[in-house]
């Protein structure tokens, strides 16, 4: 008998799978077949899949039969160099990418590379800004600079600190009733964010190393927890890069909104948005309408010198 379940936790080969209908938790592996299918990912299976599974006579392990198809995911290149991608969720309501100022610091790029893949796949990403009660003023101004400008293209920004509880019901509101995935560098304070929001969870924290300034990985594996407020959120494992996958560099540009809107008023269809003249983004530029800081993230992402077609 073939049943539809939900994928709510990724273990490396064994995958935890939510039935559907009477809701009992199956760990599943996956077939020979739909491993190899022709899918250049470290995961074929991801958090957040519908998938068909069956249970072998005299056995308690299920095997995944075929993966749904998808309403969108959220992909990474993959650090494995003999594969292409990581896909870190899918079927998913939001994006949200939580950023600390130090403790540890979230790079700009990196916190543009995150938009880039959730613009790419037709995913709402969400801005978190955490730690606010360590920073001091020059870094409080740093953020308050940062927040400006991504409110300004369209992104919503929360600022917030799990130690003093800022804010925590407005992340409430945001995740409410809908599938989220959360993401971040190690050490921003995913799981400790979502045992505040949901205390039932429990998930294991650990504080940041003092010597690096940087997180110790205490979410292994990504996995979708049930949230007693209505909704899920996926936690993912902590990284330290999120690199773009399948993305042409042609095409970059159309997943910076702003940029994307203004390059309309170019002089050149094709323009590349560096040195052409009459482009509408280099003029864009100097009044002040888009962000130098996004603009040289743009330039650093088309650019970057590990590929010659994709990024």
């Amino acid at each position: 008998m073939v049943y539809k379940g939900l994928v709510i936790k990724s273990t490396g080969n064994l995958y935890s799978i939510k039935n559907i209908e009477n809701k009992q938790i199956v760990t599943c592996t996956i077939r020979g077949k739909l491993r190899t299918k022709g899918i250049k990912s470290t995961n074929p299976v991801a958090v957040g899949d519908i998938i068909e599974y069956y249970i072998p006579e005299n056995s308690d392990v299920g095997v995944i039969k075929n993966i749904m198809d998808r309403k969108n995911y959220i992909v990474r290149k993959s650090t494995n160099l003999s594969k292409q991608s990581h896909i870190l969720a899918a079927n998913i309501d939001q994006a949200i990418l939580m950023i600390t100022i130090a403790f540890p610091e979230t790079s700009p790029i990196f916190i543009d590379r995150f938009l880039i893949s959730a613009e790419a796949y037709n995913i709402p990403a969400k801005l978190i800004f955490n730690k606010i009660d360590l920073y001091d003023e020059e870094q409080i101004a740093y953020m308050n600079q940062l927040i400006d400008i991504y409110q300004k293209v369209g992104y919503d920004c929360i600022t917030t600190s799990i130690k003093s509880e800022i804010n925590i019901d407005k992340i409430k509101d945001l995740i409410k009733d809908k599938i989220s995935v959360i993401s971040g560098n190690s050490g921003v304070g995913k799981s400790s964010l979502i045992n505040l929001i949901d205390p039932n969870l429990d998930l294991k924290t650990s504080e940041i190393s003092e010597y690096h300034k940087s997180g110790k990985h205490t979410t292994t594996f990504a996995e979708m927890l049930e949230l007693s407020l209505g909704g899920f959120i996926i936690d993912t494992p902590g990284v330290r890069g999120f690199g773009l996958y399948d993305i042409k560099k042609e095409e970059l540009f159309h997943y910076f909104p702003e940029i994307f809107k203004a390059s309309e008023n170019c002089k050149y269809n094709n323009c590349t948005h560096v040195h052409e003249p009459g482009c509408a983004i280099l003029e864009a530029i100097k009044k002040g309408d888009i962000s130098k800081l996004r603009y040289e993230n743009y330039l650093n992402i088309l650019l970057s010198e590990d590929s010659k077609h994709r990024l």
